[in-house]
């Protein structure tokens, strides 16, 4: 049987009450599943229990009654939530017209250990996770315990941003709920971004728990968190992932959603409409957990390909999960991976901002730049780069780079031209270093393998660009050899997936054939005047 221990602090609540509120509850024989106490000008007070409701005093609430309440616990803030300090309740209040308090809902706050049980191991993989679920679910409990677990038994700088002191409870001292982690106060909800963003900067956390992101620019904060390599973990309203997808305020956090408009050909290919939706960057989150209870969740273990899958219009089932009487994790089912078809799809088409490249995917070793295991490696510092969409180009150019959070360990720093021309503190010190600085136009993925190829070839003591160049000097040839000679077909040299995916492009720009065959690290293109027919696996056609 799972043990959870439950702590509520009930008695602190019951003495914020009124006598003629409080003492029925306090003749009660049971309260653990009692949620709240609501208390209207006008109308007789109500505690609220799971599927019932019970009415506490024939009296009704008063203006004296709501002035005792109010006198006994915290300053309401500009989100209409006050609490008792050291305590995880909550008391919301209705004000009128005037702003003078007409109803307040006294919310039970508990501190409930071992609800993460069921994602516990998900928690641990140090990878962001966003927590889905209705109202009531459990989402906060389950957050405070993540926070507390991550703090305590992985020893992790951990930092709560307490909007609404929800989390952590009222008052200047934390809860113990939260274990070692530190809580940062938010003063209103508009500044929630703000805070998270000085946590960052200020304070060298590996973890930074939010709970009930909500708006645009709490979404670019979680972002901006997440591309910093510091774990995320929040909350958010919605059921389920798609629910997510489809709310135009936050499906940044699953990488935002933008129109495509396809080319005639490409639109055959896939057998679609020309006008389609693609990702358009990296999930924020790698994670997706949606809370049924506290024993049940569905989990979506990849939610880039899950979001990619969804907008294609494919059901992808998450991984669902339960606890058992013992303690055990149970799979009820199990995700099947993304259908064939739509990865054929994806193979052929187009190389898409925010998308891996379909042959970093395929292959079973990653790509390798030109020059081979004898390259040395630059240690990078991003400077304004996204480090995602930078992982990713490292990925699809295969270039030797270790990216590093510090300038001090590094060698070579890349950074934007907009940040360039402003030489903040850290450009300078980076040229008072004498570190070499490449500067990029946009961040867009595309801008920064380029960059990573031009700096690979200054560090092979080569011209800048200079494998690429042969390459597609090499693709050209062989188009003009094709196209003037009559050959059926040439075979280029092996390449890495970002080059070959330009030598594809460059063949389709003179209306050829080109195919890829081999396996990496020797994956090469070849060039047809005419389509040779037969069955290619998806993989080796262009």
């Amino acid at each position: 049987m799972v043990e959870r221990i439950i702590t509520d602090d009930l008695d602190l609540l019951l003495n914020a009450l009124p006598p003629h509120v409080s003492d029925p509850l306090r003749r009660a024989e049971d309260n653990s599943g009692l949620l709240e106490v609501v208390m209207d000008l006008g109308r007789k007070p109500e505690a609220r229990y799971p599927g019932r409701e019970l009415v506490l005093s024939d009296r009704e609430v008063s203006a004296e009654d709501i002035e005792y309440v109010v006198a006994r616990i915290g300053e309401f803030g500009d989100d209409n939530r006050a609490g008792i300090e050291r305590t995880l309740h909550r008391i919301s209040c209705i004000r009128n017209r005037r702003g003078r308090i007409v109803g307040l809902t006294c919310r039970v706050g508990r501190a409930v250990y071992g609800t993460i049980r069921v994602i516990e191991d998900l928690v641990k993989t140090g990878k962001s996770m966003l927590m889905l679920g209705r109202p009531g679910v459990g989402k906060t409990t389950m957050l405070r315990e993540v926070a507390r677990v991550l703090a305590d038994n992985m020893n992790k700088r951990v930092v709560i941003v307490d909007t609404s002191n929800e989390i952590a409870g009222d008052g200047d001292i934390p809860h113990p709920a939260i274990g070692q982690a530190r809580r940062m106060q938010v003063r209103t909800p508009a500044l929630q971004h703000a805070v998270m963003i000085e946590a960052v900067e200020n304070h060298m956390p590996e973890v930074i728990v939010i709970d009930e992101i909500g708006t645009e620019l709490e979404a670019a904060a979680a972002r901006t968190i997440a591309e910093r390599g510091v774990q995320l973990v929040a909350t958010a309203h919605g059921n389920e992932l798609e629910n997510l997808i489809m709310n135009p305020t936050l499906a940044d956090l699953v990488g935002g959603i933008q129109s495509v408009t396809l080319g005639d050909e490409e639109a055959r290919r896939r057998g679609t409409q020309k006008s389609i939706l693609e990702r358009k960057a990296p999930p924020t989150f790698d994670i997706v957990v949606e809370i049924q209870s506290w024993d049940r969740v569905a989990v979506h273990r990849d939610v880039a390909e899950t979001v990619d899958a969804m907008l294609r219009g494919y059901k992808m089932p998450a991984e669902v999960r339960e606890l058992d009487e013992s303690g055990d994790i149970r799979v009820l089912e199990v995700p099947r991976s993304i259908p064939a078809e739509m990865r054929m799809e994806r193979d052929r088409r187009p190389y898409v901002l925010g998308r891996r490249g379909a042959a970093d995917e395929r292959a079973d070793h990653p790509p390798i730049a030109p020059g081979g295991d004898d390259q040395p490696f630059r240690r990078v510092y991003p400077f304004g780069i996204s480090r995602k969409r930078l992982e990713q180009a490292v990925r699809e150019t295969g270039a030797r780079v270790a990216i590093t959070d510090e300038l001090r360990d590094a060698d070579t720093v890349i950074t934007l031209r907009s940040f360039f021309r402003r030489k903040p503190q850290s450009l300078r010190d980076a040229e008072a270093r004498g570190i070499p600085i490449y500067v990029l136009k946009t961040n867009a993925v595309a801008q920064i393998e380029q960059g990573l190829l031009s700096m690979q070839g200054r560090l092979d003591g080569g011209e800048v660009g200079a494998p690429m160049q042969y390459a597609m000097q090499e693709a050209e040839d062989a188009i003009t050899t094709v196209l003037n000679q009559g050959d059926p077909s040439i075979e280029l040299t092996p390449q890495n997936a970002y080059i070959r995916r330009l030598q594809h492009q460059l063949a389709q720009r003179y209306n050829l054939v080109s195919r890829s065959a081999g396996r990496e690290p020797y994956r090469r293109v070849r060039i047809f005047k005419d389509d040779p027919g037969g069955e290619w696996p998806a993989d080796e056609r262009w």
